[in-house]
């Protein structure tokens, strides 16, 4: 009697040995599964253009020069008309992230700047100029760096930026759709995010 309960007993500590070594072999292969697919998605994201603006500016450009001292002065100036297309993007694919298997956790550790890019088309009107004073290619250049510049201002000031960031949180809260789906904690640097709301409040 002894001999068939200690074979019984036996038989079910082997049982119970290959059913946990079974779950824990499993569950080892769905962590790296899970871990796989987050680093797929991250990677597999793009430049992501979150939004793109037009704005429109009439400039006049003026440039006088002294000739012989104070004795004549020569004058060139040019009506310009501009139409510009600008578009803020963030190349997510430079995102920096770790993945924590053994905590379940993805860690965002930075994202990168926008990227802010000004297309101006640039119609010149009443081009004026002197034979002493004539139209150069530095002219040209310093009416599309004041036409930058001055877009660069608007663009601060209009809600374009605002834009893109909302945009880009509407981006990143896949991330914290997928890991909350799998089981996991998205942190960005040491913030846990507990909801897309979270995501919205970070200062990027």
């Amino acid at each position: 009697m002894r001999k068939i309960l200690f074979g019984v007993i036996i038989t079910l500590v082997v049982l119970f040995t290959f059913k946990y070594c079974g779950d824990k072999k499993e569950n080892e292969i769905v962590l790296q599964e899970s871990s796989t697919l987050i680093q797929e998605q991250i990677n597999n994201v793009g430049k992501l253009i979150v939004t793109e603006g037009h704005f429109s500016e009439v400039f006049t450009y003026k440039n006088s020069k002294d000739i012989f001292g104070d004795l004549l002065s020569v004058e060139k100036k040019a009506l310009v008309v501009v139409n510009a297309e600008v578009t803020i993007a963030y190349d997510l694919s430079k995102i920096e992230f770790k993945v924590d298997e053994t905590n379940k956790t993805l860690t965002i550790l930075s994202i990168p700047n926008e990227e802010i890019k000004i297309n101006p088309d640039l119609e010149y009107y009443d081009v004026q100029a002197d034979y002493l004073n004539p139209f150069e290619a530095k002219d040209y250049n310093d009416i599309k760096k004041t036409v930058n510049a001055t877009l660069s201002k608007k663009i601060e000031a209009s809600d374009l930026k605002r834009n893109a960031k909302n945009r880009l949180i509407s981006e990143l809260s896949k991330f914290y759709i997928l890991t909350n789906s799998l089981g996991w904690t998205l942190n960005y640097n040491e913030s846990p995010m507990q909801s897309i709301e979270d995501l919205k409040g970070l200062k990027l």
